[in-house]
């Protein structure tokens, strides 16, 4: 029973991320088209800050509400609605540091004042991202796939509308409040997608004051789950942060122009990248379908089963994750010329789609790890690999290679955390026998 159910909800999740993929893809298509190659790197030199507040709003809530609604001991309501109030205060202090920091890091750290109101913007868009993302933590903890799929593709649907009219509109009054305008059509969409999970609660949903009411011992709960579970995501998009800042900053210091960096690094994170994390929408699938399953059976102490489930993951993330490293590496100017009109960035698109392949499984083993309540371990292999990342980033920035830094950077993080992560996992399941 429980193995057909999670093969159903992989399934589910596998074909609902294959669609929001293609979405996806069609959105970056749609902005590229639109604000070409420096409005893109703009929104890109902004997105690991946008990341990053992101991780700080959520708090590691949604895995939190996941893992505990899974287990089927807890008031379900309650520990939903226990946690929003707590959720909001969050956010409400991660958009005053955005209000009070965006000018300091638009101009003296990201060296670029045109992204100052994209930043601006991200404080705003926080809270429903958060809310959804509750939300959908807890039909995880279900196993009920449809709803976050539906509201998935929902949201990228009305996403793609809204740019497609708004971004020639805002472009014409300049491309940083085209780029700012990205941004906050997350509102309509993070908005429409809570409108979806709330049309999936059962007919008879209702709350009583015993739900709304916030349990202390609930929220304890939640805290000693979501805070490490959240650690090991602050670490990554902490080190995603300064990403930007140290290149930028060694790149201007050894000779390199702003133009050259922007337009680069556009290159790199807004064509190269997204078209290698295309396969992992079916390890995503595998992952979030994995956390419930895990929990489960970890608590119930059927290691056997538990160990089965994450070889299964780690199989199945491989199984679209070779045959399309395969093709990009053989064909990396076709691709990126069908999809983006432009074969800028092959050369990096063809040497990182190999070292991607350990991308794939990283994010079921993460998973694992999380729901066998091991987050602590997750973080510091997050940690380890972050601090590897920025050395790497640093020193090599100062090679004279350009972008190759980075690339250098990013493929030794991948690699080492994966090999963490998957040591531990063996590990933590050799001792239980």
């Amino acid at each position: 029973m429980r193995k057909s159910k999670f093969i159903k909800s992989t399934l589910i999740l596998m074909i609902g991320g294959m669609v929001t993929k293609i979405l996806g893809m069609v959105i970056k298509i749609v902005m590229t088209r639109l604000i070409g190659t420096e409005g893109i790197g703009i929104y890109m030199l902004i997105n690991p800050t946008f990341m990053l507040f992101i991780t700080m709003a959520q708090l590691g809530f949604p895995i939190a509400i996941s893992t505990m609604v899974a287990k089927d001991k807890f008031n379900n309501k309650n520990l939903v609605f226990s946690i929003i109030p707590i959720s909001l205060i969050i956010n409400i202090m991660t958009m005053v540091i955005l209000l009070l920091g965006a000018g300091y890091l638009a101009t003296n750290l990201l060296h670029e004042p045109r992204s100052y109101y994209a930043i601006l913007s991200i404080g705003l868009v926080l809270p429903f991202i958060s809310i959804s993302s509750i939300l959908r933590g807890y039909f995880f903890g279900k196993q009920r796939m449809i709803p976050h799929v539906v509201s998935n593709i929902t949201e990228d649907f009305v996403r793609l509308i809204i740019l497609i009219i708004g971004i020639p509109i805002f472009l014409t009054k300049g491309l940083e409040f085209a780029v700012a305008f990205i941004v906050l059509s997350n509102i309509i969409s993070e908005l429409t997608s809570i409108l979806v999970l709330f049309f999936f609660l059962p007919k008879n949903f209702s709350i009583s004051k015993h739900d709304i009411k916030p349990n202390r011992g609930n929220i304890k709960e939640i805290m000693n789950i979501s805070i490490p579970a959240t650690g090991s995501r602050l670490i990554g998009t902490f080190g995603a942060f300064f990403e930007p800042i140290i290149l930028t900053f060694v790149l201007l210091k050894i000779g390199y122009s702003n133009s050259f960096i922007v337009n680069q690094y556009g290159i790199l994170n807004g064509y190269v990248l997204p078209m290698l994390l295309m396969p992992s929408f079916f390890s995503m699938a595998i992952s979030q379908a994995l956390i419930p399953v895990v929990s489960k059976s970890y608590e119930d102490k059927n290691y056997h089963y538990t160990k089965n489930k994450i070889k299964q993951a780690i199989f199945f993330s491989l199984i679209i994750g070779i045959p399309v490293t395969i093709l990009f590496v053989c064909f990396p100017t076709f691709f990126l010329q069908t999809i983006y009109n432009t074969t800028e960035g092959a050369h990096y698109l063809r040497v990182l789609a190999p070292l991607f392949l350990f991308h794939y499984i990283q994010s079921p083993l993460t998973s694992a790890l999380q729901a066998m309540s091991k987050a602590t371990s997750a973080m510091r292999g997050t940690l380890e690999g972050t601090i590897i990342r920025t050395i790497l980033l640093f020193s090599c920035s100062f090679l004279r290679i350009g972008m190759w830094g980075l690339v250098i950077a990013m493929a030794t993080n991948i690699i080492y955390v994966t090999c963490h992560q998957f040591i531990m996992v063996r590990n933590y399941l050799n001792q239980k026998g």
